[in-house]
């Protein structure tokens, strides 16, 4: 499923340049002595959907905010070719994030359709009016998620799963180069996680767009997933094909036996 513009954002030649890039990059949190990620260094080209896994508090949702320039950081963080120190706010409209935990007040005043469409303020900027090719995009990921009839209800009336649902969709309005996905199928049945899937698949192949998954949960690693990284105590302890990764010592290391691993 894909239900974007087909727009490319690079040529034949340029298929194995970098999205992401970190060298030897730590984070630490204010007021801490540890760091919550500690030299880090990964890779991720154009184009590829890498899922990183890893148990609590290993540090998968602070090595996500570091790479949309979210965090203060020691190290190289490059992405999509820039420093994110220098043109964070450049990139952040590049970038599709979906955080982890997303959930509103019963009484905010947002409709469905007006979160979604902060994906595309975030593009045009704050001041200029959405035009007409603003909302078809809108409206095309609102029905590609199976939410373009929520588009009038406020935002803190929907459900886990539906407001889950309404996130994905402001990231993916954006028509972004990359995704970084934190947890986004939490809330979300096999059948909505399927939808999800095929759609990241699609802006895969249609426009090489890279995709960042963070997981707990190992059963949600999506189908099309050729890559884990492993984060363990702030540090990456295995990056490879699932195969190797679940086979890893370090893998036994970090969750112990484990029968099943995906779907």
């Amino acid at each position: 499923m894909y239900y974007g513009s087909g727009r490319e954002y690079y040529g034949e030649g340029e298929r194995l340049e970098l999205a992401v890039r970190l060298v030897n990059v730590s984070t630490t949190y204010e007021g801490e002595r540890r760091p919550a990620i500690e030299d880090v260094n990964l890779s991720v080209e154009r184009g590829e959907l890498v899922t990183i896994i890893g148990p609590n508090g290993a540090g998968k949702t602070t090595l996500l905010e570091t790479i949309n320039g979210l965090l203060p950081s020691e190290g190289l963080v490059e992405v999509l070719g820039l420093d994110v120190r220098r043109h964070g706010r450049e990139l952040r409209r590049r970038i599709g994030y979906v955080p982890q935990d997303f959930m509103v007040e019963p009484g905010t005043p947002f409709l469905a359709k007006d979160v979604v469409a902060m994906g595309r303020v975030g593009v045009v900027g704050p001041l200029r009016p959405l035009r007409k090719e603003d909302w078809d995009i809108i409206w095309a990921v609102m029905e590609a998620l199976g939410i373009a009839d929520l588009a009038d209800r406020p935002v803190g009336k929907l459900s886990g799963g539906q407001q889950q649902k309404v996130m994905i969709a402001r990231a993916l309005a954006k028509e972004p180069e990359l995704l970084l996905l934190d947890e986004p199928f939490s809330s979300l049945d096999a059948r909505a996680r399927e939808t999800v899937c095929d759609i990241i698949e699609g802006l895969r192949e249609e426009r090489g767009v890279t995709a960042l998954v963070v997981t707990h949960d190992l059963s949600a690693i999506p189908e099309g997933c050729e890559r884990l990284v492993l984060l363990n105590g702030g540090r990456i302890t295995a990056d490879g094909p699932p195969e190797e990764v679940f086979a890893s010592e370090a893998f036994l290391k970090a969750y112990g036996p484990v029968r099943r691993v995906a779907p």
